[in-house]
Parts: C-alpha cells; structure tokens; sequence
C-alpha cells in the first residue's frame, strides 16, 4: 500500500518521454532577407519622394498654343501644368457663334438679318461696349458703319465703288444713337435696315475671353495674341516683362514684312494696333482705297496717322480706341486722350513724308 503522505512516480507505459528544448540562439536563425527587399523599397520610396516634392516646388512649364481663328491666327504662351488649348478653343468658338460677320448662325449675322432674338452675353457685352466708346469718341467709332464698309469693298463686296448719292444714301442707315439693347437683350433699331459689323472689336474681346478663362485656371503668366490684338501678364517663361513688337508701316497688304518699329516692355496690360497700310486696295484708276471709314462722311479716311497703338485695361477698349483714333487723326486723336488719362499710345504719322512718332507710354 503506498503512503499518501509519500506518494511515488508511477510510470505509465503507453506515456513516451517528452523531449526538451533549449532556448534558440542567434546562430540557430536562419540568414535575414530584410537587407534583401526592404532597402531597395525604402531607396525607391525615398527617391520618389524626393522627386514630387521637387516637382511641386519647381516652377510649372510654359505652354504654347496656336491655330486658325475670326480668318487670322492666335498664339497663346502660358505657364500650366495643364495643355488648355481644347478649352482656348472652345472660348473662341463662343466669341466666334456671337461676333462673326461670316458665320451665318451667329448671333450678330442673325440680328443683322432681322430675326428677333434674345442676344447671348457676349454679343451683349461687345455691343455694351460700343456704345461706351461711341459716345466716348464723338461717333469715330460706330459698329453700325457695316453698309459703308460694305459698300467700300471691306466686308460683303458689292462690286463697283459707291458715289456720292450713294454714300449719301447709306449714310442714313448709320448711327451708333439710332440702336439700342433693351433690357431683355434684344436690339431695337430705328431703321430697320440698320447692320452691324463688330469687326473693329471681335478680336480685341476674344484676347479678353481667352485671358479671362487663363486666370480662372489659375494662371497669371501669360500672353495672348490675335492677328496682332494682344494682352500680357505677370512674366515671360525667361521670367522677364513680356517684349511686345509694334510694326512699322510700309505698305503691305499681303501682310509679309515684319519690320518693326519699336519694342514695348509691358506687363499686365493690353495692347491693340490699328493702320491702313496693310489693309488697303488701289483702284484701277491709281486710286488708294483705305479700310477704315469715316461714319461722319461715309468715305475712307485720309491724313497723316498711319499707325495707332494703344495700351488699355482690357483688349476690346484698347482694339476699338486704336480703330476711332485711326479714324480722327492725330490732332483729334490727342484732344480724346486728354479725357482719357487711363489709355497710352504709340502713333506713328507722316510728316512731309518722313515717319514721326508720338507717344505717351511710359518706358
């Protein structure tokens, strides 16, 4: 009988003896493969990191864009990550369906064809405008001038010259004071035979356009030019003021010289040229036929004035105040500045035939 008090091991036959472990060593671990994938991942995330840090740092890229567009071409120069030409496009499509004189569904040509329509904000904008500098210049800027132009071969050609009864004749149908915007955006005309042409303004309001939708992307490095209708701001992709070119004139209809005049540094403001020695015909007779035509007489212009610049705050003024002073001439030209301390200019006119400029912009 076995003593409770002194019990003893009792050994069971079908119970195997239970092995012992010692504690691992580091000499029992197998070979690490940190070294192996570890530190080739953390070099590529280290590197990687260091590059889109860097590129959000860096400066963002310049961006040049161009085509065809209102029948001349644009160039557009912007500091974006993003390449916006799709949507540049689509601005000046916009401007395109209101303004065009050759588009037959814009909304000027279906006005001028007499249809009764609610006028789309741009075309009510660039008409708001008008009336402004109309009345700012006396009447030398008129977008109701279209059947003279018409009529001088610079627009829809009618074949031979006018005369005078018929410059008379057409003449009625021309006044800023005889069209209005209603406040529903209709345009009312006393005469209904009343035409519009927005030529003198459409491509100074597209550079607008265009810049307007640059700065709503963020971007205020930039320049935008059409058919020599231009705007800049901010700094070149140099990092410089923008280096603006004013032509000189030399009879060239073909427009193929590009022989300047003068360099204007400019930053943060628009520019517009307007002259007649580019667009211009001689008739067969000898006769040299101006574009740009006088409302208050009905015939082209002639004086000494053969290049107007202007600096504005916005491209559509600087566009149509090129245009009215390339209709006054130099000595009236400089009675509207006067009244007008916020526009600068570049003129270039003919003194006992050698060029002379003008200028009040300051360099």
């Amino acid at each position: 009988m076995t003593d409770p008090l002194n019990p003893i091991d009792i050994q069971h036959p079908e119970q195997e003896e239970r092995p012992r472990f010692s504690p691992l060593t580091p000499q029992d671990n197998p070979p690490s493969q940190w070294r192996r994938w570890h530190l080739p991942v953390l070099v590529f995330f280290a590197v990687a990191t260091f590059l889109i840090i860097t590129r959000r740092n860096a400066p963002a890229p310049f961006q040049k864009d161009e085509g065809a567009v209102f029948g001349t071409f644009y160039h557009v120069t912007y500091q974006s990550r993003e390449n916006l030409k799709a949507g540049i496009e689509a601005e000046l499509q916009r401007v395109d369906a209101a303004l065009s004189m050759f588009n037959p569904q814009s909304t000027l040509r279906r006005i001028n064809a007499g249809e009764d329509i609610v006028a789309d904000s741009l075309f009510r904008a660039v008409f708001t405008l008008a009336k402004q500098v109309s009345a700012a210049t006396d009447g030398a800027f008129d977008i109701t001038v279209a059947p003279l132009v018409n009529a001088w071969g610079f627009g829809f050609k009618n074949g031979a010259l006018p005369d005078s009864a018929a410059v008379d004749s057409l003449r009625q149908m021309v006044g800023y004071q005889h069209i209005s915007l209603t406040p529903d955006g209709r345009i009312r005309r006393e005469d209904p035979r009343m035409t519009m042409d927005c030529g003198a303004v459409a491509k100074g309001f597209g550079v607008d356009v265009v810049a307007a939708f640059l700065r709503a992307h963020a971007i205020y490095n930039y320049m935008v030019e059409i058919g020599g209708e231009v705007i800049v701001s901010g700094t070149n992709p140099k990092g410089d003021a923008w280096h603006v070119g004013v032509n000189r004139p030399v009879d060239d209809p073909e427009s193929l010289s590009s022989e300047l005049d003068t360099v204007l540094t400019l930053t943060d403001c628009a520019m517009a040229t307007s002259g007649n020695y580019r667009n211009f015909y001689t008739t067969a007779d000898g006769r040299r036929v101006a574009h740009t035509i006088d409302p208050a007489t009905g015939y082209p212009v002639q004086h000494s004035l053969l290049s107007a610049t202007v600096l504005a705050p916005t491209c559509a003024e600087a566009d149509a105040f090129a245009t009215s002073f390339m209709v006054m001439g130099l000595e009236r030209a400089r009675e509207i500045l006067a009244r007008h301390p916020e526009l600068q200019v570049y003129f270039i006119y003919d003194s006992i035939g050698q060029n002379r400029t003008f200028s009040t912009i300051q360099r």
